[in-house]
């Protein structure tokens, strides 16, 4: 990521009526800001302040073409974006709006400290290609090498990420930000279209018809006095009408998951969205907040696990509040049945994601905790790390009716925030075994405030049920996350994963390796991989199979890149076989599309069994 010095750059705020300068030309454009470079004054600028200031926006010139194979486009072969929306006026701001706003100012200018943490400088995390773009109506898009194989002919490569609709005012984190979804639909001519829709949560309809942000970002505002000040300001506008926690104030931002002929978008700080894709246009729309007839609470994790022998989902939820993990899953025909509270997590902590077996559902008690009252008395972050705590892991019956039948095992230095896979074995003697697969985080602490401080090692863990003797094996010693498997592989022994080769500096994605667990007495399962080039990153791969194949790695990986250089973005399909993950076909996309988080692939059959939810 670029250093920002306060010599050559300056921070400009844009007008919403002015959002076409968004431009998808211009790499450090936000959503309602605009970083630009300026040649050096001859006499010391003023120091700038650590929000952005009102000023007109520059323009900021395109990048230069360059002969690099990277660049293999000219403007005639770049598809055309369709005009953009036009924004309708903001509503005058009410007087407790307006006071609320001001106190808002008050707290970033006096309380916050002069110099924002580099995790949650707005400066810092919207710039390069973090920054938000603009919604994009289903705009046709041209394949440039190769040919869209015929797996994913009629279907949909669908992510999600955060993309802020209005400027921050105050501290951003990378988790912060709006919901947007990035669909690329392909079809029978062999071309495909894409489609960027904000999910239209009910946090996203009240600051777009306030103009403004009106809630609070959890990762980034709350953080000592300041943000017991935010709280503050939040209860006011709670209390005043300007909001209604009860009707949600989760982001859905994070993943996306299709059950039960419904496509839902997801955050765990709320319930899932439900959204439609048009098979025929490629436009997305979202349908609403889903409760599955009442008996929904609160939220889900953004991770939930599909089996897709049974055609059972299995998810659970987290939070602040006793119980402190809750789990619970759907029937083949999308029903949520009863909750199991698990009672025996007794400190609430940041659960991420968890694996499945055919017969067990496991959990990992990880050290990033949450204290809220460190923010009240350490004036540190509510969400942080808890080097004196032993992560565990619970193993709980897939059946179960309640949390009688779980086993907790302490794993020493193993903190999960996703999970690979997990499955069952069986030794010769008769002893049974659980097996899980996932990336270590290493320096947990940094977790959330320096992620080039991280790393994460690939490791295989493996729990005696009879003795309860846990060992643990490493993958690999490369810096790994995101994994994928093969979808029908869920929760049963599977050989091969695709994980996200991690950049320096973090988070973004260099390229994708492919472990072999077969290799695992070498010390490095790694058996094949590819790099996105200079200044190209990518995000989570996500394996489609081949169409009738029974082989586990026939199939293909997909994933939006960007050229940092030339500013474009595209989606390569890769050959999952290949040792060097060979790219098979290449689509030039018309817009930039910003780096994100989870995606998934909905074949046509699901997308033509889509429903529109009740």
């Amino acid at each position: 990521m670029e250093a920002l010095t306060t010599s050559s750059y300056h921070y400009h705020s844009i007008n919403p009526s002015n959002r076409k300068l968004r431009s998808k030309r211009s790499p450090l454009i936000s959503v309602s800001a605009v970083l630009t470079r300026e040649k050096p004054a001859a006499a010391p600028s003023p120091r700038p302040s650590k929000y952005p200031t009102q000023s007109a926006p520059e323009k900021v010139p395109a990048p230069e073409k360059t002969n690099d194979a990277s660049s293999r486009t000219s403007a005639a072969t770049r598809p055309k974006a369709r005009p953009r929306p036009t924004m309708p006026p903001a509503a005058p701001l009410s007087l407790p709006m307006a006071f609320c706003n001001a106190l808002e100012g008050v707290i970033n200018t006096f309380v916050d400290p002069p110099a924002l943490r580099p995790s949650v400088d707005p400066r810092n995390v919207l710039s390069d290609n973090f920054a938000p773009v603009d919604e994009l109506p289903p705009t046709r898009c041209p394949v440039i090498r190769g040919s869209i194989p015929p797996c994913l002919v009629g279907g949909t490569y669908i992510r999600n990420g955060p993309n802020p609709q209005h400027l921050p005012r105050g501290p951003h984190h990378l988790f912060d930000g709006d919901g947007m979804l990035h669909s690329l639909l392909f079809s029978a001519d062999g071309d495909a279209t894409l489609c960027s829709r904000y999910v239209q949560t009910y946090r996203y309809l009240t600051e777009r018809d306030a103009g403004t942000a009106v809630m609070p970002n959890v990762f980034g505002a709350f953080h000592g006095i300041a943000g017991m000040a935010r709280g503050a300001v939040t209860a006011a506008r709670v209390l005043t009408g300007q909001m209604n926690p009860i009707q949600g104030v989760g982001l859905a931002n994070t993943s996306l998951v299709f059950f039960a002929g419904g496509l839902y978008a997801l955050g765990e700080s709320d319930l899932p969205y439900g959204v439609h894709v048009d098979p025929i246009t490629g436009e997305v729309s979202t349908i609403g907040r889903q409760d599955f007839d009442g008996r929904l609470m609160m939220g889900m994790t953004a991770h939930p696990k599909k089996d897709s022998v049974t055609g059972e989902t299995f998810a659970f939820r987290y939070g602040p509040v006793p119980p402190f993990l809750t789990y619970f899953r759907f029937d083949p025909a999308g029903n949520k049945l009863t909750d199991v509270p698990v009672f025996s997590v007794q400190q609430p902590s940041f659960m991420h994601d968890f694996a499945i077996t055919e017969n067990y559902a496991v959990f990992g008690d990880i050290q990033v905790v949450m204290k809220p009252m460190d923010m009240v008395f350490g004036n540190r972050a509510p969400v942080g790390s808890d080097q004196g705590k032993v992560p565990r892991l619970g193993v709980l019956p897939r059946y179960a009716t309640n949390e009688s039948e779980i086993r907790w095992f302490d794993v020493p230095g193993f903190n999960m925030m996703h999970s690979v896979n997990a499955w069952e074995e069986e030794s010769a003697n008769g002893e049974k075994y659980l097996v899980l697969v996932g990336p270590n985080v290493l320096s947990i602490e940094h977790m959330l405030d320096d992620l080039n401080l991280v790393h994460s090692n690939v490791e295989m863990v493996r729990i005696n049920l009879n003795t309860g003797v846990v060992s643990r094996k490493p993958l690999s010693a490369a810096n790994l996350d995101f994994p994928v498997i093969h979808p029908g592989y869920v929760g049963r022994k599977n050989r091969y994963a695709y994980l996200a080769s991690m950049a320096n500096p973090m988070p973004k994605v260099s390229g994708v390796v492919k472990l072999d667990f077969s290799r695992i007495d070498t010390g490095n399962c790694v058996v094949a991989s590819r790099d996105f080039g200079p200044r190209c990153y990518g995000g989570e791969p996500f394996f489609v199979p081949n169409d009738g194949s029974e082989e586990e790695d026939d199939g293909y990986l997909v994933s939006y890149v960007h050229n940092e250089e030339t500013d474009e973005s595209t989606f390569v399909v890769m050959d999952a076989r290949s040792p060097t993950l060979e790219i098979v076909a290449e689509v030039l996309l018309p817009d930039r599309v910003p780096y994100g988080f989870h995606g998934l692939f909905v074949s046509k059959a699901e997308l033509l069994s889509q429903r529109r939810f009740s």
